[in-house]
């Protein structure tokens, strides 16, 4: 049996759409789960990212903490986090975090640092505040490479939120650790095509987003 008939057969089994263990719940939890870790990572990396690439420094001790957060492996930091912290929600949002803040981090300080120096210097001539240089003058400009970081933090989320089911949660990975344990290669194959059929709708989402956030004038300009 091939994947395209392993995935025909996990869709069309109406089993798999009703119930605790459906494909709505499991993938309005998956939802849940991603959002929830992206909107902490923003709060976290966004602000120190926009600080410091405006005033130009720390970049050096960015990129230490970034090398160091994508090297931890985010398995063995969900089952460190367990065993420090119980079972829940807390232990499976430390990995996610700290898998995408990196990105977030890294990204919006080459952003803001990318930003041409004219506007600034002429902004800052005219008395503007150093914060409403941040947000009116450098942060439209940057705009689009924050967006980029964030999208990539997004997808890695998405993507690796599957550990939830390792510690008794739900999501998509529930399919896939289920299935693996019960040898059904036909929920493993449907979770892991729901996961990236996911990925991809958060590129689309991410690219909507762009379209509506970003000027034209510096969408042409990129």
């Amino acid at each position: 049996m091939n994947v395209i008939n392993f995935i025909h057969a996990f869709f069309s089994d109406s089993a798999h759409w009703q119930g605790y263990d459906g494909i709505p719940t499991r993938l309005w939890e998956h939802v849940q789960y991603s959002v929830e870790a992206l909107v902490l990572a923003a709060v976290i990396g966004l602000p120190i990212g926009l600080i410091t690439g405006h005033y130009g420094r720390g970049g050096n001790v960015l990129s230490l903490v970034a090398t160091a957060g994508r090297a931890l492996p985010t398995f063995g930091l969900l089952v460190v986090a367990t065993l420090a912290l119980g079972f829940g929600m807390l232990p499976v949002m430390i990995p996610l975090i700290v898998l995408a803040v990196p990105p977030i981090l890294v990204t919006t300080y080459e952003a803001m640092r990318s930003v041409d120096p004219p506007p600034v210097d002429a902004a800052r001539g005219m008395g503007m505040r150093e914060s409403g240089i941040l947000l009116r003058v450098e942060l439209p400009v940057a705009l689009p490479l924050i967006l980029g970081g964030l999208r990539s933090a997004a997808i890695q989320i998405v993507s690796t939120a599957t550990i939830a089911a390792y510690v008794s949660l739900g999501g998509l990975g529930r399919y896939i650790v289920d299935g693996l344990y019960q040898h059904n290669y036909e929920k493993v194959v449907g979770g892991a095509t729901l996961v990236a059929g996911m990925a991809l709708a958060t590129l689309g989402l991410f690219w909507a987003a762009s379209l509506a956030a970003v000027s034209p004038g510096v969408r042409r300009s990129n």
